[in-house]
């Protein structure tokens, strides 16, 4: 792969990770890239660096444009391996003495995965560096999301390097928003879904600040993904959004079933639902990823999760897909909970237990019908999905 030129001097010298189909549990079904950038100044700096495996074509990207040992200076803006597996060949390759700049924590991290004596350069927020024409500020964006992120902004050309924000899981030669497929927005919401969405109150806070801080953006390169030449207002408005966790009128009906009497019930509420006018999708679990579920719950009013007892317990995929949603904290959700069971029945009251702890508004009593529903069983769960609907209505006047 050819290093792509993004603006003068500037170039993009990552990698491209095809055939990555896991990421943390995060199905990457269009793979992803590793993305690092080159600023050729008076002073060179070269900005993250790629998975430890990709180091090689990390290292034959940069040779294409300068000789590596002439970097004067490397940048890391987050410590996660995939973006600093590569530093130990990099900084063994441009010079062990030349300045490594990083967060407060970065330094930390970096220490501990790589005891190396490196010349590390923690940095202030707001800190800059001079380069000769053009000059790198370093904003600290702890949390966002390790300990240790931040951001570095080439001033004089507007251009943000973002580490994990504003990212996708895409890979593909096409590197820019305007050359990238239709599904480029769906891949950007389901990396914010699944990586930032726990921290949304903090990218809130951060891209509120620096809206108000009048700062010019023209280009944003992530480390994972396309660069956002065309349309950078537009990322940064969806992050807004999803940071406040706004809502569509739409519900999700999150199931798995054993004899197809759970998801009969789905079905009929998912009716019950559609009938109030709220648009409404069924997931079977075993028939979806839980990231892909996740991506769905993202902007969904309402959740409601059904699940058949299994000795005495709630299904494991569902137990699955509740403990990774809790992880990623969605707010302010319409909840609900059904099932189906032969003897005993529990798993209602432990899908409703784990949906209060998310501190959603639940709809109860919840269906909960023994066997096969019946036609007086199938009428309760489109009712009960006309309760969920209707709450949505209301709750988005």
């Amino acid at each position: 792969m050819k290093p792509t030129k993004i603006a003068d001097g500037v170039y993009d010298v990552g990698v491209i990770d095809w055939n990555i189909r896991d990421f943390h549990g995060y199905s990457t079904d269009r793979g992803t890239s590793y993305n690092a950038y080159l600023v050729v100044d008076e002073k060179i700096a070269l900005i993250d660096t790629v998975k430890a495996p990709f180091a090689d074509q990390l290292i034959g990207n940069i040779s294409q444009i300068i000789d590596p040992k002439k970097i004067d200076v490397v940048v890391s803006n987050h410590t996660e391996m995939d973006h600093s597996g590569a530093l130990p060949r990099i900084m063994h390759r441009v010079g062990e003495d030349k300045p490594l700049y990083c967060s407060k924590m970065g330094g930390k991290n970096l220490a501990s995965h790589f005891p190396n004596a490196w010349n590390y350069h923690p940095v202030e927020d707001g800190e800059e560096l001079t380069l000769g024409k053009r000059t790198l500020a370093f904003m600290e964006t702890r949390m966002i999301h390790w300990p240790d992120s931040m951001f570095t902004y080439l001033k004089e050309n507007h251009i943000l390097f973002s580490s994990d924000g504003f990212g996708q899981h895409y890979a593909g030669f096409d590197k820019f928003d305007d050359q990238a497929g239709t599904d480029l927005m769906v891949q950007a919401k389901k990396y914010y879904a699944n990586i930032l969405l726990l921290y949304a109150p903090r990218i809130l806070k951060l891209l509120e600040k620096v809206v108000a801080s009048g700062i010019q953006i023209d280009m944003i390169c992530p480390d994972h993904g396309v660069i956002w030449r065309q349309g950078p207002g537009r990322i940064i408005d969806a992050y807004l959004k999803w940071s406040r966790q706004e809502q569509e009128k739409k519900a999700v009906v999150i199931y798995d079933t054993m004899w197809k009497s759970t998801e009969a019930m789905a079905n009929a509420i998912a009716e019950g639902i559609s009938l109030t006018g709220v648009k409404v999708k069924p997931i079977h679990i075993r028939s979806s990823h839980r990231s892909d579920i996740m991506t769905e719950v993202l902007d969904a009013a309402a959740v409601v999760v059904g699940s058949p007892t299994l000795n005495n317990q709630m299904f494991p995929t569902v137990a699955d897909v509740l403990v990774y949603m809790k992880g990623l904290k969605p707010e302010n959700r319409i909840g609900g909970a059904f099932g189906s069971y032969g003897w005993s029945g529990e798993s209602v009251k432990l899908v409703t237990a784990e949906l209060e702890a998310m501190k959603f508004t639940m709809i109860e009593p919840g269906p909960r019908l023994q066997y096969v529903p019946d036609g007086a069983g199938i009428d309760a769960c489109i009712e009960y999905g006309k309760k969920i609907g209707d709450a949505v209505n209301a709750k988005l006047l």
